[in-house]
């Protein structure tokens, strides 16, 4: 990859012209005496860098020069949830919280958590009141229920709902003094950064879709603000992920269709984000560089490769429960993408997604048994993806025709400003082919009236939004603009 260069300031200038002064050989046969101090810069040139020295150095502007890699441990294979329980005795855990849904307690992923844990003698609680699409005050419960507890480790079995109420739960236990906001994502929350070791953690999906096994990431609904939100950071991720395809074998057809969804446009997003070295501010201290730092060459090799596998086997397990072949490979293609998204980031489909199932107008999305309206994550997101990216093109349309591609588009002959229409058509192609999908906004009840709303939930998630080309964010008039001509684009497809 080529150096960025960046362009020096007038600090470093000074320093160079010193440097460059001193690293030749004097002229003047003063120098060649040591006890003679005689100095060849005038006293302007002087007053000038010792001015250029002390002025300071605005990071606020000075573009990323470097990304780091961090995923859970993961364990990939038919039958490893069995082995959970020798996991927390090899970490010497005595008191495990479990947590689970409603749902996933009666399946057989917690019976072999339960008799693995039981068979190690592994004394553990189960929380199981996890709500789909947590909401600040779920998560604030299982938080209250765990606390009293005081177990030294947590087990996740479920989706990413199960996933990222048990983060949080071993976030607050972790550190029991913290505000909930403290670490809440801005400008919605404080945004601090987790300072500290939390206790282990192991995920074991039963979803083929969040990825959330990998990723620091953990995402809710903050009710009175009508907007999701979250809290990001490396510290907040699984010490591992057990990934066993068995425990997606009793995915409904509509949970398939919706997770898989996810993973297409976690793959999609991180695959299309700035590039890394294109990010400001430039962090000060290596704690503060975000866990979503922009597109970079290694989450690149996941990204591509997860959404390849998800146009290839999404529709196969979507149509057949039983194809265990597409069952494993797409569980296998949403931990890539967590690999991939939890280091890149995504940016407009899931910043724009967050007000729309905060806002929900009263759609319940079918195949779904849960007793609330409800529109499903990877609905959200993938709803809004033909505008999305059709708006992202001109940022690089060689990387959305290498998406368009992985559809299948023969783009041999395709020139680079038709990059944006041909993946649009491509990604809607794909929503309709897979079927039972709302054909934009409308179709979950959202109207024109409704775009001022979606667009402020949109306009905090920064966080994902300075990922996203093309989007003007150093002027919120234009970025409103932007944003609602996307939402407007979104109503139908």
């Amino acid at each position: 990859m080529a150096a960025i260069r960046i362009a020096p300031t007038r600090a470093t200038r000074a320093l160079n012209l010193l440097r460059t002064i001193g690293s030749h050989s004097p002229t003047c046969p003063c120098h060649s005496n040591p006890g003679h101090h005689h100095n060849h810069l005038s006293p302007l040139a002087v007053s000038q860098s010792k001015r250029a020295l002390a002025t300071p150095i605005d990071y606020s502007q000075q573009k990323e020069y470097a990304f780091e890699m961090a995923a859970s441990s993961i364990r990939f294979g038919p039958g490893c949830t069995k082995e959970v329980g020798m996991d927390f005795k090899n970490m010497g855990a005595k008191k495990v919280m479990v947590v689970t849904d409603s749902t996933v307690e009666k399946l057989d992923a917690m019976k072999q958590v339960r008799e693995g844990l039981e068979r190690e003698g592994i004394a553990y609680e189960v929380y199981s009141k996890v709500r789909v699409e947590p909401k600040d005050y779920s998560i604030k419960e299982a938080i209250a229920f765990s606390k009293p507890y005081n177990a030294d480790a947590f087990l996740a079995v479920g989706g990413g709902s199960v996933m990222d109420t048990a983060k949080l739960m071993n976030l607050y236990n972790s550190f029991p003094e913290a505000d909930f906001l403290d670490f809440v994502n801005a400008p919605l929350g404080r945004g601090l950064p987790i300072q500290g070791k939390l206790k282990p953690l192991i995920a074991v999906p039963t979803t083929a879709g969040t990825g959330s096994e990998t990723t620091g990431t953990a995402i809710f609904d903050l009710v009175d603000k009508k907007a999701k939100t979250g809290i990001a950071h490396r510290n907040l991720k699984p010490t591992l992920g057990i990934v066993d395809p068995i425990n997606t074998r009793t995915m409904p057809s509509a949970v398939h269709a919706s997770s898989g969804l996810d993973v297409l446009c976690h793959s999609l997003e991180s695959w299309t984000a700035i590039p890394y070295y294109e990010r400001v501010p430039r962090p000060q201290n290596p704690i503060n560089r975000p866990a979503y730092q922009g597109a970079n060459p290694i989450s690149d090799i996941f990204s591509l490769q997860a959404l390849r596998s998800t146009v290839k086997y999404l529709p196969r397990a979507v149509k057949d429960p039983d194809d265990a072949e597409a069952q494993s490979q797409m569980l296998l293609a949403a931990t890539l993408a967590g690999v991939g998204f939890g280091n890149a980031g995504v940016h407009l489909c899931h910043g724009m997604s967050y007000p729309i199932s905060g806002q929900n107008p009263g759609y319940k999305h079918q195949g779904y048994a849960v007793d609330h309206d409800i529109i499903p994550h990877g609905v959200s997101v993938a709803v809004s993806a033909p505008a999305v990216f059709k708006f992202t093109a001109a940022s690089n349309p060689e990387r959305h025709l290498a998406a368009a591609e992985a559809f299948g588009v023969d783009i041999s002959n395709v020139k680079l400003e038709s990059a944006g229409e041909v993946l649009s058509e491509a990604i809607a192609e794909f929503l309709v082919k897979l079927g039972d999908q709302p054909r934009g906004l409308k179709a979950l009840g959202f109207q024109n009236k409704d775009i001022d709303g979606l667009v402020e939930g949109t306009i905090p998630q920064a966080r994902v939004l300075m990922l996203a080309p093309n989007l003007e964010m150093q002027n919120q008039d234009e970025e409103r603009g932007q944003l609602r001509q996307l939402f407007e684009d979104a109503m139908q497809y």
